[in-house]
């Protein structure tokens, strides 16, 4: 992935798509300058590689490692979403290595998410670095009736989370706050786990500052990246 691409794509969700989405991946990245030789030492690399992380991911949520030696060794990290469940964590892991490898068959690098996880791999160390070159945002089609007010919760919520998410081991929070005529709105911060507490914050942070530009007065807005992510919904959107 080269460090100088940046995306920022608006996407449009509705609640209709939302089980397809569960088992579709929302987005991917494939690097577009190197490219490995099909069945030599990187390719070799990357399936050892992509067979780890499909064993070491599940029983924690976030698994990371690297494979080989210069010039063919890989790096990878796989990140599921804090509530899910090892079964189905292990299942998106595996859909999405195998899913990242068709669409992106050469690719020295490559990121795909889905709902429920996230797969990256490069062939350059990127661990406890900030990944703000693989950016998009997601949003729901619906508008609020006072934008102003509406961001404002949505700001207030998501803030408040940061501060809980990057003082845990998980950097993971969600939570909730009570609208008028007895609505809710739910939200989620997390960060992969091979971030310091204080890169994390600040990676929560610049994803909250990009909601605005996707999201303003929508219903639902999340904006995903190589590093962190966040979400608010007005419907409940993670197991409990």
């Amino acid at each position: 992935m080269s460090s100088a691409r940046f995306a920022l794509l608006s996407l449009c969700s509705t609640l209709l798509l939302r089980a397809a989405l569960g088992v579709n991946p929302f987005y991917h990245f494939c690097s577009t300058s190197n490219n490995f030789t099909a069945h030599g030492p990187y390719e070799s690399n990357l399936n050892k590689l992509t067979s780890f992380l499909y064993t070491k991911t599940p029983s924690s949520g976030f698994g990371l490692g690297s494979i080989g030696q210069y010039p063919d060794q890989v790096y990878g990290l796989a990140l599921c979403r804090g509530d899910v469940s090892p079964s189905d964590c292990k299942a998106c892991v595996a859909n999405a290595g195998a899913a990242i490898r068709r669409r992106c068959p050469r690719s020295k690098g490559a990121i795909m998410w889905y709902d429920e996880c996230m797969f990256k791999y490069l062939d350059a160390e990127f661990f406890g670095q900030i990944d703000n070159a693989n950016r998009f945002s997601f949003y729901n089609i619906n508008n609020v009736s006072d934008p102003a007010a509406f961001n404002g919760e949505v700001r207030g919520l998501l803030t408040g989370l940061v501060e809980e998410a990057y003082s845990v081991s998980k950097l993971y929070a969600t939570g909730e706050v009570g609208l008028e005529d007895k609505m809710k709105l739910y939200g989620l911060v997390q960060c992969t786990r091979d971030l310091s507490a204080t890169k994390c914050k600040e990676c929560l942070e610049g994803a909250i500052g990009k909601l605005p530009s996707c999201c303003d007065g929508k219903e639902g807005g999340r904006v995903l990246g190589g590093s962190c992510n966040v979400r608010y919904e007005i419907y409940p959107f993670v197991n409990v």
